[in-house]
């Protein structure tokens, strides 16, 4: 760190100062998935529902990012990693800030999550590992980036040309091929008031 620069982390509003003027917990849940799994769907439906009953929570999610933050990023691993440092960090001010924080990236290895989690913290990374087959992925293509995949016009695509690394022992997995989008978030959201009320 530079000699010039002088952080006051700890001269701010506390983190627990924050829950409490909330009435809520702050931890951030990391939702991980192939394209199309429903990631971003079930954030937001979650976002809805907590903020219906209450409660501060706010969605990061990969395509809003790459149009502002992290405009200036490709899809290469290199610059994948960055993105999701650039998540992380603003995913930590989040948490620090008393919210409920839901973030819904591919990030698409366990090495990058796990950077993404040493930023974080521990105690406050939840993984979130939606976890859809890539045929019913590719059979809902909703952005028509798998067919644009399989014809060679997006290069590195996670599942076709570039790997996904699934997590070894997520928070809570969602098996959306399995149930309604409406049960998936159910689910998702009633873990997350379990892990976001004040003891």
């Amino acid at each position: 760190m530079s000699e010039n620069i002088h952080p006051i982390f700890d001269q701010l509003v506390t983190k627990k100062e924050r829950e409490l003027f909330l009435g809520q917990k702050a931890n951030v849940f990391w939702f991980t998935g192939l394209s199309g799994s429903g990631k971003s769907t079930i954030a937001k439906g979650v976002e809805r529902a907590l903020f219906t009953k209450g409660f501060f929570a706010q969605v990061i999610d990969g395509d809003n990012l790459r149009t502002g933050l992290c405009n200036n990023l490709s899809f290469t691993m290199e610059d994948r990693a960055e993105n999701i440092r650039r998540v992380a960090e603003l995913a930590k001010l989040y948490n620090s800030s008393g919210i409920i924080t839901l973030c819904s990236f591919i990030s698409p290895t366990i090495d990058i999550r796990e950077r993404a989690k040493n930023i974080i913290g521990t105690k406050s990374f939840n993984e979130v590992f939606i976890n859809t087959p890539i045929e019913v992925c590719e059979s809902r293509d909703v952005k028509g980036l798998y067919k644009k995949a399989r014809a060679g016009e997006i290069k590195g695509f996670t599942g076709i040309d570039s790997p996904y690394e699934a997590p070894i022992s997520p928070s809570i997995e969602i098996l959306t091929a399995q149930q309604t989008i409406e049960e998936s978030i159910q689910e998702v959201y009633n873990f997350i008031i379990q892990e976001s009320k004040i003891d």
